[in-house]
This record gives C-alpha cells, sequence and structure tokens, in this order.
C-alpha cells in the first residue's frame, strides 16, 4: 500500500501532506465544489505504510485524503470520525497538534 507525501515546515511546525497514492493527481467533483489533489501538494515522494505510520505519528499538522490514509490515522488513533469530512465519496481530514 502506497501513500504519496509532500513534508515542510510551517511556523516552526512539521507539516505532512498525505493521500492515498492511487488518488494523487485527480480532481475530486460534488456539485459545485471541485478539489484537486495535485502533485505539487500532496506529491513529493511515495513511502510504505511503515514510514507513513512513522509521519503521521510525528507531524504537527496534518492536511490528508483517500480512504486508506483517513483510515491508518484513525487506527493510530490520530484524529476522530466526527472530523473526517466526504466529499464525492472521498474522505479529509485535516489535524492540529500545537
Amino acid at each position: 500500500m502506497q501513500f504519496s507525501v509532500r513534508t515542510t515546515n510551517y511556523q516552526n511546525q512539521s507539516m505532512l501532506n498525505i493521500c492515498d497514492a492511487d488518488i494523487l493527481g485527480k480532481k475530486i467533483i460534488e456539485g459545485e465544489l471541485t478539489m484537486h489533489i495535485s502533485e505539487n501538494y500532496y506529491g513529493e515522494r511515495f513511502v510504505e505504510k511503515d514510514e507513513a505510520e512513522s509521519l503521521l505519528k510525528t507531524s504537527s499538522i496534518i492536511n490528508m485524503a483517500g480512504k486508506k490514509t483517513v483510515t491508518l490515522s484513525l487506527k493510530l488513533g490520530i484524529g476522530s470520525e466526527k472530523a473526517v469530512k466526504i466529499i464525492s465519496d472521498v474522505p479529509f481530514l485535516i489535524i492540529f497538534n500545537m
């Protein structure tokens, strides 16, 4: 199982953008809302599940998209199902651990 990730620093905090590798580059459309899962935002490199878990556990700010990514995060106790937003059957979750 692969994930696409981009890591950066934002205001002295580690920020992780992570998504399911198979949705990278796709447009998610629901009604008038269009979200692009862009390579520029999520596509620095591909990682396997073990590294994705490590990045999720150590990042202060996490922007995630995709069923596999959000499910993995919730299994690790990162985030809440109540905070998950679904857009055209794709879950999104944002975490701030400041």
